[in-house]
């Protein structure tokens, strides 16, 4: 047996649904209970086997699957907004932006020309209705925290690179527990957005470039890293990495990806490399 099935669902994994699963996998071997939220199961494949009603189900190999390095897209994947869009709601243009970010995540417009026209319609909003949208409208997906912290925990480099802002990557990352963040600078003229982003503009080449980076610089390769998004964007480094992770994403991420979460939240990754839950840091 070369493979783990891996059965999650946020609301949690029932005995029935785990019986329904194994019923249908090839050469399956007994299930393991990594968490309320997840059960693992070695077999040769899925077989004919399809996820239950609000779970996830997806096959990983034996090998490798504790990662050393966890890099994560912020907007849509660790938070369950688009940070750009929720700004222009402030400057009353959140529908006109909402349908340029949905179009450049479904990969249908170029990142940097979608990026930067939406930056210039939220022009002239001041500093302090990003300090109001970061308080009122972002908070963290359910199980983000626990996923950083643990990853951390157990000595692995953690890395939020987003095609969004530094002003607000800056804020997750402390709130998540992230070593490393990265992400586009807006600029401000007396306390104002100017309209402009700064060069270069961090998108699908660069975070890839920083997966490839940030394990040079760990000793490993991107096999040894687990990368997760939600949006065309991620797609290069979702498909480098050793496990690549579409969370809730388009479908232009999720036929490059090596596991898909629809139904659950983000400890599906903590048990997509099998590390049970008393492992796992909980507030």
């Amino acid at each position: 047996m070369q493979n783990f099935a891996i059965l999650t669902a946020a609301a949690g994994v029932s005995d029935a649904q785990v019986s329904q699963v194994l019923s249908e996998l090839v050469q399956p071997g007994d299930p393991v209970r990594l968490a309320a939220s997840a059960v693992e199961i070695a077999c040769a494949s899925l077989g004919s086997a399809v996820a239950p009603q609000g779970c996830d189900l997806n096959l990983v190999p034996t090998q490798g699957r504790r990662k050393k390095m966890l890099i994560a897209d912020m907007d849509s994947t660790m938070i369950p907004v688009e940070c750009i869009d929720e700004l222009a709601d402030f400057a009353g243009v959140k529908d006109r932006v909402a349908d340029i970010t949905e179009r450049a995540m479904r990969g249908e417009l170029d990142f940097e020309a979608a990026l930067r026209e939406r930056v210039g319609l939220v022009a002239g909003l001041p500093r302090s209705a990003l300090d109001e949208c970061y308080t009122q409208r972002i908070w963290l997906n359910p199980g983000a925290r626990t996923l950083v912290r643990t990853m951390a925990h157990l000595g692995a480099q953690t890395a939020l690179v987003s095609g969004g802002f530094t002003y607000f990557t800056a804020r997750v990352a402390q709130a998540a527990g992230f070593a490393v963040n990265r992400a586009n600078t807006l600029l401000f003229h007396e306390d104002r957005l100017t309209g402009k982003v700064s060069d270069p503009i961090l998108g699908r080449q660069a975070k890839l470039d920083s997966l490839r980076e940030l394990a040079q610089a760990g000793g490993f390769g991107a096999g040894d890293v687990i990368a997760v998004g939600d949006g065309a964007n991620d797609l290069a480094m979702v498909e480098a990495a050793g496990l690549g992770v579409a969370y809730k994403a388009k479908q232009a991420l999720r036929v490059g990806a090596d596991a898909v979460l629809d139904h659950s939240d983000l400890t599906a990754l903590l048990a997509l490399q099998g590390i049970p839950q008393e492992e796992w840091v909980q507030d």
